[in-house]
């Protein structure tokens, strides 16, 4: 499981770090700790959800290079099935607060998600999204996922990293199609 965001203080809090901030949220829930791995790019801690043992994951490289950091994780924990890796991240075409659960896709001009494909050679990825919205009138898209929401649309950013989480782990204890069904249904 890999939370896509920017790593620093300058980025904490911003709607580009929602990925990131579910995967802390999962680490905390079931007990475990973020820790730099030597020659990784990335915050990572294990965790057993239910019966599952599970890697989690946040890159520490800025997100267009986010797959660099992913692609040695998968090696390293002997993932080789594109649908055994879940990326959570933020979502501009979904309305604020809003959560998805896909296999595979398109990347919407997600350069986090572009980067992830890249690297591992496949779109076949989970993708846990979580709608962050467009920007308004003509702020460049970049500008708006870099800056902090205000604070009605952070509630509704924070309720969304928690049902990621619980997306995250219904994936982890009954598999995909479920996590889809009940993210997808609300």
């Amino acid at each position: 499981m890999v939370g896509l965001g920017n790593p620093g203080d300058e980025f904490a809090g911003t709607r580009h770090n929602v990925g990131a901030d579910a995967v802390a949220l999962l680490a905390d829930r079931h007990g475990g700790r973020l820790r730099a791995m030597k020659g990784h790019q990335a915050l990572v801690g294990e965790v057993t959800i239910g019966a599952a043992r599970v890697a989690l994951a946040v890159p520490t490289t800025y997100m267009n290079d986010s797959g660099a950091a992913v692609r040695p994780l998968l090696r390293r924990f002997g993932i080789d099935d594109p649908h055994a890796l879940v990326v959570v991240h933020d979502e501009l075409d979904l309305p604020p607060g809003a959560l998805r659960v896909k296999i595979g896709g398109g990347t919407a001009g997600h350069n986090g998600v572009k980067s992830v494909q890249s690297h591992v050679h496949s779109p076949d990825f989970v993708r846990v999204r979580i709608g962050i919205g467009k920007p308004p009138g003509r702020q460049v898209g970049a500008d708006y996922v870099l800056s902090r929401p205000s604070r009605s649309e952070r509630e509704l950013l924070e309720g969304a990293v928690v049902s990621a989480a619980d997306a995250v782990e219904l994936i982890a204890t009954q598999g995909v199609e479920v996590a889809m069904n009940h993210a997808n249904g609300s």
